[in-house]
Formats: structure tokens, sequence, C-alpha cells
């Protein structure tokens, strides 16, 4: 990577600028004159021009070496640094001040690289006692990755650029943990798993680490978050109306499928979206216009919907909803206005400075599943699930989340086509109840189907004798009660969104609305949680990415974010009592007091005009 060109010259004229010549040597004012021509051809962009004129200075001028520097730096602006091969390296560093030697050592360090001496390279940027300015950092940096990167330190080239992942921004960034994933991938899944094995829980390295594994098809253990500090906590002193970390933009883009194959899941989200929309009244929030784009469930309707949200003046844009569109504005060169992504791009590829991700994923589902079981103190699992993507996904992050807590999983099991599961139920060698014998107690099942598919499990696990407790996710659960067909799974715990057994106070109760609008009820209600939770967390992205702990209370869980800016959620756990789904643990929230309520100074009324669709 190398830092775009705007950013390029805008460094290179305020070094210019800030160069200094030994305070002893007096300029005459034809050098004066001449220099100050030569500054302005930087600043014009005429590299090669002012290159020639600084050399020309460096023949005439009071100070050749500083000059010859500045010849240099206009050269390698001009992406010729190879043109300063004849005097960069006569350059006497003691002849130079201020900040002009580190400058040197960087450019001999860039033009060390170029001639493939990546040990001279790193010698230069890994002087002892050698005191770089800041505005220099970001460069040091790369050209020490790049150089431990031809030596074959690949970690220490990937933990070179992680610290310079916080000073980046845009494509710059987004090149930048390209780079950081690549280098460690290279390192391999075995040398990867024992370097995190030897980490501590806080070392800034473990998520890069977790990173590369993933991108290698590694399912990685990723416990819930600690949950800390609610968002919108009041402020001491400052009245009960200012809350922490509230900041609605101006205008919002919703871009969602209202045409094409799935419309009917952008319709769920969308109807979720404008519920909490016009739910917020009641806590005196801001509603700012919010304008609709249908993005047709495609790579370039996203692209088109997203250019039109910025060209209209948007200021924060939600959606688009599949992966494939994701991905597709995850890669354009710009992304000039914030981004709340409704999913996770195809490639796993991680979001930069300005960019959110949130979805429903499978993985969620099956790591806190398997937090559930350890805490309960069932460390032996057996696994059945679907042949379906979601289930596959969740298999494999239960596995991976319960060795992590010390646990095992002894056999794992896909249920086939048919409706006879005897002979998969009997090759896991699940444990089974004869006589007086009692199963093992610390011994759990672990499942993930579809409610008919589950529905046909349980009893047949039944006559086989198979009385070990049963844990699913939540596409067990068709989203409505029905005791009469749901008997059969007497006693399964699962993990769900919270809205859908209102145990989130401040919320709009879910019996009341599904009794209006068909796509809050059954499986899209989870997506109309999801849309809830998406206008919800609008005034707070910059804030839960900038206080790790900090939380949103939301419909399809507690929501806080990552240091990638990936939202995550912690889900609720129900369990099946007499047919009807049940919440486990209550309420969930402690401070009742409703966290989307603006802070006292903000004076714009409430919007109620009726959103448009593009």
């Amino acid at each position: 990577m190398r830092l775009n060109r705007a950013a390029g010259i805008a460094l290179l004229f305020s070094l210019v600028l800030s160069a200094c010549v030994p305070p002893t040597v007096e300029r005459s004012p034809a050098e004066i004159a001449a220099s100050q021509h030569a500054d302005a051809l930087v600043q014009q962009g005429k590299f090669d021009d002012a290159a020639q004129a600084y050399l020309t200075l460096a023949q005439t001028g009071s100070n050749r070496d500083h000059y010859q520097l500045l010849a240099a730096e206009a050269y390698r602006q001009e992406g010729q640094l190879d043109r300063s091969s004849p005097f960069l390296n006569a350059i006497r560093r003691q002849r130079l001040s201020g900040d002009e030697p580190s400058r040197l050592d960087l450019l001999q360090a860039e033009q060390a690289l170029k001639q493939n001496n990546a040990a001279r390279a790193l010698q230069l940027t890994t002087q002892p006692n050698v005191s770089v300015p800041p505005a220099l950092q970001l460069r040091l940096l790369e050209l020490r990755s790049r150089a431990m990167e031809q030596t074959g330190d690949l970690w220490g080239a990937a933990r070179s650029r992680v610290e310079m992942d916080g000073q980046l921004k845009g494509l710059d960034q987004t090149q930048n943990r390209k780079e950081i994933v690549s280098l460690l991938t290279k390192l391999g899944v075995d040398p990867l798993k024992q370097r995190a094995a030897a980490m501590q829980p806080g070392d800034r390295m473990l998520p890069w680490v977790n990173e590369a594994l993933t991108q290698l098809g590694v399912a990685v253990a990723n416990a819930a978050p600690s949950l800390g500090q609610e968002v919108g906590t009041l402020i001491p002193g400052e009245g009960a109306s200012v809350r922490e970390g509230y900041k609605m933009p101006a205008h919002v883009a919703l871009l969602l499928p209202t045409s094409g194959n799935i419309a009917a899941a952008g319709t769920a989200v969308r109807e979720g979206f404008f519920a909490a929309y016009a739910d917020s009244t009641r806590n005196h929030a801001q509603r700012p216009p919010v304008r609709v784009y249908d993005s047709g469930g495609t790579a370039a309707g996203a692209i088109k919907a997203y250019q039109q949200a910025v060209n209209d003046g948007a200021q924060l844009v939600i959606g688009p909803l599949t992966r494939g569109e994701v991905s597709a504005l995850f890669g354009l060169p710009q992304l000039p206005v914030a981004l709340l992504a409704l999913n996770h791009p195809d490639d796993k590829s991680l979001p930069a400075s300005g960019v959110s991700e949130f979805g429903l994923l499978p993985e969620t589902e099956g790591t806190q599943s398997a937090d559930h079981m350890a805490e309960g103190g069932m460390l032996t699992a057996y696994v059945i699930v679907s042949n379906d993507d979601f289930a596959q996904r969740a298999a494999k992050s239960f596995k991976a989340e319960l060795e992590a807590r010390g646990g095992k999983v002894v056999s794992m099991g896909t249920l086939a086509s048919s409706v006879n599961f005897a002979s998969t139920i009997n090759g896991l060698g699940i444990p089974t109840t004869t006589g007086d014998a009692t199963t093992p107690n610390n011994a759990g099942i672990f499942i993930s189907m579809r409610t008919q598919q589950a529905r046909l499990l349980l009893p047949q696990l039944k006559l086989a004798r198979v009385s070990l407790p049963v844990i699913g996710t939540s596409h067990i659960y068709a989203g409505a009660d029905d005791a009469s067909a749901n008997r059969d799974l007497e006693g399964v715990e699962f993990c769900d969104a919270p809205w859908l057994f209102d145990v989130q106070p401040g919320l709009p109760n879910h019996g009341d609305i599904a009794s209006q609008l068909p796509a809050a009820r059954g499986t899209s209600a989870r997506l109309f949680a999801f849309g809830m939770d998406a206008w919800n967390l609008a005034p707070y992205v910059d804030w839960l990415r900038a206080h790790p702990g900090s939380y949103l209370p939301g419909a399809s869980g507690q929501l806080t974010s990552d240091q990638f800016g990936r939202i995550r959620r912690v889900l609720v756990w129900a369990k099946f009592q007499d047919g009807l789904a049940r919440p486990l643990n209550g309420s969930l929230q402690m401070d009742t007091a409703p966290a989307l309520a603006p802070p006292a100074d903000n004076t714009q009324q409430p919007q109620t005009g009726e959103p448009t669709t593009h």
C-alpha cells in the first residue's frame, strides 16, 4: 500500500513549508524567490519541474543538501524516485536540520526497497533512539512493514501495519487491512493457531489472527461480547434529557430490494425500520427525513442506489441487504458517505472507517449456544444439523467455541432429506437411558434446523431412548405459538431475538404490531426486528465503535460493535414449555429509561413526512 496521491501531495507541501535552513546561513533575495517558485510548483502538482528547480538551487544556493532532499521528495511524488539515485545517497545527513534527517532516511529506505535491498531498508526504519515526527510515522511503518515482508518476517510486517490501522481512513485503511490479513494467512493455519493460543485476550493482534484463520476456513472461537455501558446513559449533572453518544444524521437513506427475488425480505426489514421510526416520537427523538432506494437485490442496483443517495445529500446510508450487494459497495474506490451495511460481504473483507456491518449471522447463534451449554456444565456435546448453509455454519462455530471453553464435540451428524433419522441418530453414539441407568449430566445435544425437521427429530430421539438436554438455534421456532404442533419440541432451549418475547422494555409490543402487520409475524418477525434495530442504531453507530463494551438494547439482541465496526448481537434464551416458547430469564433491561432520547439542545422538530422510494 502507498498512501494516496492527494494525501502525499499535502504531506510533501507541508514538509516543504516547514523545512528550514540552518540559521547561520543567510539566503539572498534571489535564492528566496527561486525557492518560493519551486515550492509553488510543488503546490501545483508540477513535481518534475519542482525537482529541477530544487536541483538548480542545490548548485547555486546556500544549502546543497537541503535542496537535494527537496528534489528527491518531488521525484518521489512524481513516482520517479529512481531519478534521485545520482545524488540521494550523497546527501550529508549532518547538514540537515529539523525533521530532514528522518525524511532522508525514509527516502533512502524506499530506494533500498526498489533495489531489493530489504536489509538496508529495515536498518533505516528500525534505528534505535531515532525519534520520527508524527507526520512521518505512517510512512515509516509502511516501509518497515515492506522491508520485513521482503526479509521473510511476515509477523513483524503484519504488526507494523496493525500499528498503522488507527491512523488511516477510507481506501488507505481498506487496503492496509487487506494487507494485514494477507500477511497473516501466509503464515498458515497451525502457526496462527499456536500464536493465538499463546496470546492474552486483550492482545491487539488476536482479532487479526482470528480474521486470518477465518479467511483460511477455520471456525474461530468468538465468545459473546461483554456488555458494559448502555448507550444513551444519562450524563450526570446535564439534565434528564441529555444522553451520551446520541448523534442523529440530518438525512438518512435506506437501501433495500423493493423489487426482485428478495423483495419480500426487503419489505419486512423496511416495515420494521419505519415501525421504529414512528415509535421514536414517544421518546421525543429527532426524526430526519428518510428516503428509500430500491437496490433490486443486485450489485449494480446497490451501487446505483448508493450513488444516488450520496447525490441527494444523505449523511448516512443504511443497507443494502444481501452479501453480494454489500461486497459491491465495499469494492468501490471510495465511500464518501457513512454506511451501515445490513449484511457482511461475500469475501469477508473488513470494513473501513465510516463503514459498519450488521447482520443476522448463524455463527452468532452457534457460538452463543456453545457458551450456554458450557455455562450449564455441559462440556460434552453431540451435534445434529440440517444440510442447510446456516446450519453448517452454526455447527462450525459451535464446535470452535465449545472447544475453546474446554469442551468436546464427540460426534456430528447431518440429517438427510428423508423423514427417518434413525441411522443418523444411531451413528452418533449418543448415550441412552436403559432401565434405571441415567444419562451423563455433563452432556447435551446441539441442533440447528428448521421447525419441521426439528418436530420430526425430537420424537425419534425419544424413541432411541436419548434424554440429553437439547439446545438449538432460532431456526427451530416458527416465530408464533402453536402449542399442538410444538409439543414434540418440549424442553428444547434456543436463542432468539428478544423482541419476539417482549423481554426488552422500551420497544413497541410485538403482539400489537403483529396483529396489524403480516411482516411482523412468523419467521419474518426476525427481519422485522432487524429493521427496527437498523433505525435505532443510526444515532449510535459511531459511539458503539469508539467505545468498546457499550451496547444498544435492541429488538434482535443486545447490540455492540467490535473494533472493525461489525455489530454483534447478544441473544436471549427461550424454552418450549407445554408447546409454547417462553423466555428463560425475564426482562433484559436494567435501566428502564429510554435509550433513544436526544440531547437537550436538540432543537430540530421531528419530521413526520412519509418516506419516498427511488
